[in-house]
């Protein structure tokens, strides 16, 4: 290992290391624009010259490796003066508008001009100006900002796969940009503005809103999609202004989706902020009292049986655990927490966990996706296997309709009736997977949501154990969820008890006249036609579709209003943290369901979140391990039979348009315009006049 002397401090890296991460494991800062840890090195800015003991001059210390006996300077005059002249040569067609632009507070820029900049600019010509590019609705540009440090560019070519930035011209001349005039189309692309070290690139939906100083800053998790991404949700007063990734090298390293990024506008549109009752057809304002009392009459007359309830996407585990133990105070087992109908096997947690783990995928050699498009089903998941696929040596094939990923898929057909090929070894890709070290294979809702769902549950698990995936020291076998609380409700059983209907039984109980009411908390996802004249209470925080059917509409929290507990697809018990209060009269879901118990005559056991939360560890001891993985041991699930020759359909029918938050975004809406429709339209052939 290489032994090198930094400011009279001797080191030891290991082979490869750079000099820049040599000074950095030092403890010694050198600044930099161009060099990112999770990018390819470019050597563009030149900022982080450092002075090398005969060298004859300084050394860009980014692009330099580390070797033996060198010794290097990064304080001496030698190299302060080359910084400043780096410093000074950036600033000479920089524009002074840091009163303006979106990036001041938290710019890289400012921040090391004042530490290694000059203190006077001698250049006296005109600046360069530079046509702003129009990225499309989410990145805003500022082009006469850009110093070329290229990490746009890298970002889109390397981590999200769409190779759609790049530079034209040289010298004065060149610019950053799409080639042709379009906007960028990668589901990741809110994280260049992340990435950018100066106001070239801010977010359009937020600009001009608020400085950084202004901003209360709160650590949470993303609760959008079922990976579970650390973000930063940025507050001020009572509003929600922008989302911002945090550093998680087990779930999302520092990267997030822009429907997590960008749908925080959605939360300050349509929201629920009073209670609202039928009456005489129509939702009508009414206090908390009336809106109880209407819930008392309706579940009143009807016994357990007659009641049903059914979880949404975006609900807390504390909220779940309420609803569960009030239906079954009723006497209801008629509950469940998978309102898309996948047939999951909750007696069995390995049979519906991501159990390879998301940094997992880095360890795997061969990947089979069975009935999922990872890309818009769990972006960072899609982002975690590109990143596998450029180390090399790594197998992708999918069972399913063609997929557009941003790595190449060997597309071994449509329909369930390839699985029962390879898991019958009448498949050469079977030989593959029984070849490969760590096999691995991703199961998603476009196959367990469907009749025959059980059936092929069963098949990947035979798939799975005859091509070694589970063994003592791996687990290839993973479940990709679409939604935050399904794991969650699976592992405290918000699901049919004994005799209890599931959705699909809850919702034909309705249409028959079998199940007189149901209760809806957060769950817009159903078939709202199906409830028939069953007496509906839809508990959430956006007016959307089950708030229209409902008969009772209680305003909820949304997932940055409440301390909540989530459990993510590979199993981890991760925290929510209140960033706001909800608007209006709206309370926290634990909380209304509590005090609804009261007026039902059957009293929950809690009268805090903390109690609640006691209760949850008590009897379910895997939420004592927050953000951890407790791994889960492998049994049986699933049901044998035949399955249906019919090909998969992926779950997600819009992937800026998913779950109320998001639907209520403008943001978001004019994403779907403008991505989404021209995805799904075929595009015009003609010839030239």
């Amino acid at each position: 290992m290489p032994k090198l002397t930094i400011d009279g401090i001797e080191v030891e890296v290991p082979p490869g290391t750079t000099v820049l991460q040599a000074c950095q494991r030092a403890g010694v800062e050198v600044p930099h624009f161009c060099y990112h840890e999770r990018l390819q090195i470019a050597g563009n800015c030149r900022m982080c010259l450092v002075e090398q003991e005969k060298a004859p001059k300084p050394i860009a210390s980014c692009a330099m490796p580390a070797a033996d006996n060198m010794v290097i300077h990064t304080d001496s005059e030698k190299a302060k003066k080359a910084r400043k002249g780096v410093m000074e040569f950036l600033l000479i067609n920089h524009p002074l508008d840091c009163p303006i632009c979106d990036q001041g507070g938290e710019c890289d820029l400012q921040d090391q001009a004042m530490a290694y900049g000059f203190d006077r600019g001698r250049f006296e010509e005109n600046k360069r100006a530079v046509k702003d590019k129009d990225f499309g609705p989410l990145v805003k540009t500022s082009m006469n900002r850009c110093i070329h440090c290229t990490r746009c560019v890298r970002f889109a070519t390397e981590i999200a796969g769409v190779e759609e930035l790049g530079a034209t011209g040289r010298g004065e001349s060149m610019e950053i940009g799409t080639y042709v005039q379009k906007a960028l189309t990668s589901e990741l692309s809110g994280n260049i503005i992340d990435l950018c070290p100066v106001g070239a690139l801010t977010s359009k939906p937020y600009a001009f809103v608020a400085r950084p100083w202004e901003l209360r800053k709160t650590e949470s998790v993303d609760a959008l999609d079922a990976v579970g991404s650390s973000i930063r949700v940025d507050a001020r007063g009572a509003a929600v202004l922008r989302i911002l990734p945090r550093l998680n090298e087990d779930v999302n390293e520092e990267w997030i989706s822009d429907k997590t990024r960008f749908a925080v506008d959605g939360l300050g549109h349509r929201r629920l902020d009073r209670p609202y009752v039928r009456v005489g057809g129509k939702l009508a304002p009414a206090s908390w009292g009336d809106a109880f009392n209407a819930i008392a009459e309706g579940f009143g007359k009807l016994p357990g049986g007659k009641i049903a309830a059914l979880a949404g996407d975006l609900v807390d585990v504390e909220a779940m655990l309420a609803l569960k133990e009030l239906m079954l105070s009723l006497g209801s087992a008629n509950i469940d927490c998978r309102q898309d109908g996948a047939k999951l096997d909750p007696a069995s947690r390995a049979s519906y966990l991501f159990n390879t783990t998301i940094a997992g995928i880095e360890e795997a050699d061969v990947c089979l996706l069975i009935g999922t498009d990872p890309r818009w089903e769990a972006p960072l998941v899609n982002a975690r296997l590109r990143k596998r696929y450029l180390r090399g040596g790594f197998k992708i094939a999918a069972i399913g309709p063609t997929l557009d990923l941003t790595f190449p898929v060997v597309q071994l057909g449509l329909g369930p009736e390839v699985l029962d090929d390879l898991a019958g070894a009448n498949h050469s890709w079977g030989d593959v997977l029984k070849g490969a070290k760590k096999p691995m294979l991703i199961l998603g809702m476009g196959a367990l949501a469907r009749a025959d769902g059980a059936q092929i549950l069963a098949a990947a698990r035979r798939l799975a154990e005859s091509t070694g995936m589970v063994r003592d020291d791996w687990n290839g076998f993973n479940v990709l969820h679409t939604a935050a609380a399904r794991v969650g409700g699976l592992d405290i059983g918000f699901v049919p008890g004994p005799g209890g209907r599931d959705r699909d039984a809850i919702l034909a109980g309705c249409e028959s006249g079998e199940i007189g009411a149901v209760y809806l908390l957060g769950a817009d996802e159903i078939d709202m036609s199906r409830l028939g004249r069953a007496f509906v209470v839809y508990q959430g925080h956006h007016g959307d579709a089950g708030a229209k059917r409902a008969d009772v509409v209680l305003p909820g929290a949304a997932y940055t209003e409440k301390d909540g507990l989530y459990v993510n697809t590979e199993g981890r018990v991760q925290a929510a943290r209140r960033a706001g209060f909800p608007p209006g009269e709206a309370r926290e879901d634990w909380a209304i369901l509590r005090a609804l118990s009261d007026v039902l005559g059957h009293k929950l056991p809690y009268d805090s979140l903390r109690e609640l939360r006691q209760r949850l560890m008590s009897a379910y001891p895997s939420f004592a391990e927050i953000d951890g993985i407790v791994a889960a041991s492998w049994g049986a699930f699933g049901v044998e039979g035949a399955m249906e020759p019919v090909p998969f359909i992926y779950p997600i029918a819009d992937f800026y348009l998913t779950d109320p938050i998001s639907r209520a975004s403008p943001t978001m809406a004019q994403c779907s315009a403008v991505y989404w429709a021209a995805r799904n339209t075929p595009a015009k052939t003609g010839t030239n006049g």
